[in-house]
């Protein structure tokens, strides 16, 4: 476990898959990250690299062969992430291709992710480097869980999530086998929120691929905002939690799990991102304590 803190906040990351843990108040010892209870959910926040998701036949194409990278890809739970860098404010974790990575995963890249806190502020900061020749295919995301309630006075049903622009995106039904259909159905309440309750994953993942907003802010009916988390790198959103948990986690995506209509060449795949040799590439996502 490694930590850094400030006057208000102590953030700790675990080594094993660089796995935050830890985002808690100083002045009233509020813990806002999932605990991970293991008989409900046992991650506190993992993180998604080379995929997102689910594959087709749990497998993807390149250049004719086949790949089984494992679902969310495999930084998650990783013992071989290595802590890089480590100051007051910030801590730096990465892992980089091997000969068993290559069996699964067949790119030369190296993954960093950086957690720099400031003020009321954690930035989670993703680098990630192509080594080889050929142009490197991936994505990238988050999936980190939120204490809900924060207050034990609270219910669940007390919370909702607030976006910062008007929305009609729908969201994509995720099959039992982990794919997204191709049906859709509506989710905002009053154009930009969607109230928290019990059953809203009964039927998996609220799935997003085209909203306006790039921010979405945790409140509660009677104690008001609790944390946002900004998202502008990120064109895909997850909201997911276990039925009747008291936990809702905001996951930021750079692409998405197969269609159930995929052909499942990683070239095709929807959302993948594409790193030309000897190139890097950032992005990050903001989670501000209100």
């Amino acid at each position: 476990m490694h930590t850094i803190k400030n006057k208000k906040f102590q953030v700790s990351v675990k080594k094993k898959g660089a796995e935050l843990c830890s985002f808690r108040s100083l002045s009233n010892s509020i813990e806002y990250i999932w605990t991970a209870e293991p008989e409900v959910w046992a991650s506190h926040a993992p993180n998604l690299f080379p995929i997102i998701g689910c594959l087709k036949e749990d497998a993807f194409l390149y250049k004719g062969k086949e790949y089984a990278c494992p679902k969310h890809g495999f930084i998650r739970n990783n013992d071989n992430v290595l802590l890089l860098d480590e100051t007051e404010s910030s801590l730096t974790f990465g892992l980089k291709y091997t000969e068993e990575t290559l069996k699964i995963y067949p790119f030369q890249f190296e993954f960093q992710i950086k957690y720099l806190l400031k003020d009321d502020k954690l930035t989670v900061e993703h680098t990630v480097t192509n080594y080889g020749n050929d142009t490197m295919l991936f994505s990238l995301g988050g999936h980190p869980g939120f204490n809900c309630p924060v207050h034990k006075e609270e219910q669940y049903s007390d919370y909702y999530l607030e976006f910062e622009k008007p929305e009609t995106a729908p969201t994509w039904h995720v099959l039992e086998n982990g794919l997204i259909s191709n049906e859709t159905r509506s989710v905002f309440d009053e154009s930009n929120k969607i109230n928290l309750h019990p059953h809203l994953f009964d039927k998996d993942a609220l799935v997003f691929k085209n909203l306006n907003s790039s921010k979405v802010t945790l409140k509660s009916k009677r104690s008001g905002q609790v944390l946002s988390m900004e998202f502008k790198d990120f064109p895909y959103l997850g909201i997911w939690a276990k039925p009747n948990a008291n936990y809702v986690c905001i996951e930021p995506w750079l692409g998405i799990a197969d269609s159930v209509d995929s052909n499942r060449n990683f070239e095709d795949k929807e959302g993948i991102l594409v790193l030309e040799s000897n190139k890097k590439f950032t992005a990050s996502y903001n989670i501000e304590i209100l």
